[in-house]
């Protein structure tokens, strides 16, 4: 075989085809098949990790600077002056007496009031690992709206609870209500109802157990907790439960900012519309006195003649 000749032309390209043109990667020599084959079920990147936590942005980036800006605040006033901040964290936590007195700012605030920092600890990687779950798959709004409406309901059981129980006559133990216990558990029953096939680990034991069976078993146990001391609280944890469900059943699809602005752009377009309207019955009225005849209909869109009429340009 001479150089130059077709054979040989023929089989140096055939080597070049067949050559690796490099040495082979280390990442392309571990792909696994999710990687060659992207998986389509959008729950199942949870499935590999399920003790990692979610980005840290968005929704559950806000909800935890703000919880934890609350919370320095209140353990840096605590340093000088402890009796002032005691008093100060007792007046933004809830108590149903105090709020039906006038203190209606306490539902709003009471959610940032933390006491202890194991509790607080735990309260924030719960929100962290719960709403960036949900964020996952919902828009941030959505999820502080089901967080907030969450918080709303649990202050509003309590004050049910208090207001029944002294129209009954009953003796109820006046505890004031602090952290954001309600907020939680209204994201943990979102994700039971939803998600409820999503495994997750119950740390530190190595068990995997369901979305909606978790969200049973912290029920029971919160039922269990009505026959205690701390009724109030754990009724109060049912109400923000009671109402994060509502919120996923009744909640706008695209957001309360788009259900409360179609009313006023429906009520602006109708007067657009009428505006319209009676611009062309005065435009009737003026081309009518100049001999000429136009018709509008309805909306105020003129009404084309008859193309074949050519008196119209007469």
């Amino acid at each position: 075989m001479r150089v130059g000749s077709p054979e040989m032309v023929s089989e140096w390209n055939r080597a070049k085809i067949w050559k690796p043109s490099r040495r082979p990667s280390v990442s392309s020599m571990t792909l696994d098949r999710s990687t060659v084959y992207p998986v389509t079920d959008p729950m199942s990147r949870f499935g590999a990790s399920p003790l990692s936590f979610p980005e840290f942005r968005g929704a559950p980036r806000r909800l935890i600077l703000w919880n934890l800006a609350a919370y320095f605040v209140l353990a840096l006033a605590l340093l000088p002056a402890p009796v002032t901040a005691s008093r100060l964290a007792l007046a933004f936590s809830f108590a149903p007496s105090a709020f039906l007195h006038g203190a209606l700012w306490q539902p709003l605030t009471y959610s940032f009031v933390h006491v202890g920092l194991l509790g607080t600890l735990f309260e924030l990687l719960s929100l962290w690992f719960l709403a960036g779950f949900l964020e996952s798959y919902h828009k941030s709004g959505w999820v502080v709206g089901l967080y907030a409406v969450s918080v709303l309901g649990t202050a509003a059981a309590a004050v049910a609870l208090y207001a029944c129980s002294q129209a009954l006559g009953f003796a109820t133990v006046a505890m004031p209500l602090y952290g954001c216990f309600g907020g939680i558990f209204g994201l943990l029953v979102a994700i039971g109802a939803l998600y409820g096939d999503m495994e997750f680990m119950l740390f530190p034991l190595p068990i995997s157990i369901k979305a909606r069976y978790l969200v049973a078993v912290y029920a029971l146990v919160t039922v269990a907790m009505l026959f205690g001391q701390q009724r109030m609280y754990a009724f109060a944890q049912l109400g923000g439960a009671l109402a994060g469900l509502l919120y996923i059943r009744m909640a706008p699809r695209h957001g309360f900012s788009v259900s409360l602005s179609e009313p006023w752009y429906a009520a602006r377009n109708r007067y657009y519309r009428w505006k319209r309207r009676r611009a062309a019955r005065k435009f009737e009225v003026y081309m009518r006195s100049q001999g000429r005849t136009v018709h509008f209909d309805g909306n105020g869109h003129p009404i084309e003649d008859d193309s074949n009429d050519k008196s119209r340009w007469n």
